[in-house]
C-alpha cells in the first residue's frame, strides 16, 4: 500500500516534468530519478529545443542524477517516468544499473519494458531492473493524447 502511494507521488513529479515538455513545444514525456526518498535526478523530453535525438527524458534524467552524487552507477535508485522506455533508453537503464523503473503510459510503438520486447530484464545482460508499470496510466496517456491531438489541429 505504501509502496503504491509512493509510486502515485513519484510518478506526478515525472508528470510535472513532461509538463516542462509540454511548454517548450516538446513531446509530454518526463522522468525523475529516487534515491532514498529524494529526487536526484530530473528530465523531460528536450529532442527539438536540443537538436539531439538523445534527449530522451530519461537520458536527460539519468545525466542529471549521474552528475549530481559524481556516479555513472544508480544502483539504489528508481527512475519515473511517464512513457515505457525506448530501447536506447532501457539500455542506458540497464548500463547505469538502475534497481527499479516504474513507468504510467505502454509505448506500443518502442516500448521496451514489455510491450516491444523487455530490455529491462533480459537475462542474458549483466543487470536486470525490477519492472511496475501503469501508475497513473491514465494520466500520463491523456497528456500525449491531448499533446497529438492539438497538434494535428494545427
Amino acid at each position: 500500500m505504501k509502496r503504491e502511494r509512493d509510486d502515485s507521488l513519484w510518478m506526478q513529479e515525472a508528470i510535472a516534468e513532461a509538463l516542462k515538455a509540454e511548454a517548450l513545444g516538446e513531446v509530454p514525456i518526463g522522468a525523475v530519478l529516487i534515491k532514498g526518498q529524494e529526487i536526484i535526478g530530473r528530465g523531460h523530453n528536450l529532442r527539438e529545443t536540443a537538436h539531439d535525438p538523445t534527449a530522451h527524458a530519461e537520458m536527460v534524467a539519468i545525466r542529471d542524477a549521474s552528475s549530481r552524487i559524481g556516479a555513472w552507477r544508480l544502483q539504489d535508485c528508481t527512475l519515473y517516468v511517464t512513457l515505457e522506455p525506448c530501447p536506447m533508453c532501457a539500455g542506458a537503464i540497464v548500463q547505469a544499473r538502475v534497481k527499479r523503473v516504474v513507468y504510467g503510459a505502454s509505448d506500443p510503438k518502442a516500448g521496451c519494458a514489455g510491450t516491444l520486447m523487455n530490455l529491462l530484464q533480459e537475462p542474458r545482460f549483466n543487470h536486470e531492473t525490477e519492472l511496475t508499470s501503469g501508475i497513473l496510466q491514465m494520466e500520463c496517456s491523456q497528456l500525449l493524447t491531448q499533446f497529438f491531438r492539438k497538434l494535428r489541429e494545427r
